[in-house]
């Protein structure tokens, strides 16, 4: 398991946005108004690997886990539902909506998103990116801050991930930690720490490169 943070030192209120910055979705400037590439095509995970995998042994897999566990409850109901969602996921018979251009009247069919985490990789890259927009955008002020990484032992991540709560105080303790150090820095530097305010943005990882629980990468 992995506790980052970005720990900023000052305010985080009280500086964001304030050079009132446009806000920019595009890279290059215009790229979003240009016409698309005659060569772009539809998204079609129906036709990946992995979707082909997990729509041949989800039904195995899940009636296998039943039969393993004491009471036969198998998975987490929200385990199954994040499959089989992740299964309808851009999927055209699952649902879509009709796009049209009011200059033209091109149309086009956008399919549904199942905006799952865990085995869905289309919709975990947009979150990731939209979130990152969003720190970029309307959170981090334009000053230097910092990475701070912690990685726990495997049998304390195996705990954390059962009990929130303990996730909370290992985070908290971190977080403390950290901050305490920033104004002993300050205090060496010549300023009072009263004045140095760290404020922090955190992104907890639960699991490895291989979606194993106990991996830390």
């Amino acid at each position: 398991m992995l506790l980052g943070l970005v720990l900023l030192p000052e305010t985080m209120g009280a500086t964001a946005r304030a050079d009132k910055r446009p806000l920019r979705y595009e890279a290059p400037r215009g790229a979003a108004s240009k016409p698309l590439p005659s060569s772009y095509k539809r998204h079609e995970p129906e036709k990946s690997v992995l979707y082909r995998v997990v729509q041949e042994n989800l039904e195995t897999l899940l009636e296998d886990m039943r039969e393993r566990t004491e009471h036969g409850f198998g998975y987490p109901r929200h385990v199954e539902k994040t499959f089989y969602a992740f299964l309808d996921c851009g999927i055209l018979q699952a649902g879509f909506t009709r796009v049209v251009c009011p200059a033209c009247r091109f149309e086009r069919l956008v399919a549904f998103s199942c905006k799952r985490r865990g085995p869905c990789a289309s919709c975990e890259a947009r979150r990731m990116a939209d979130t990152a927009a969003h720190l970029v955008d309307r959170v981090l002020p334009m000053i230097p801050y910092r990475q701070w990484v912690q990685t726990l032992p495997i049998p304390v991540r195996l705990l954390v991930a059962r009990d929130s709560q303990l996730l909370s105080d290992v985070l908290r303790i971190f977080q403390r930690r950290v901050s305490a150090w920033y104004r002993l820095e300050a205090r060496r530097l010549g300023f009072r720490p009263s004045d140095v305010q760290p404020a922090s943005v955190t992104a907890i990882q639960l699991f490895g490169g291989a979606i194993n629980l106990n991996g830390a990468s």
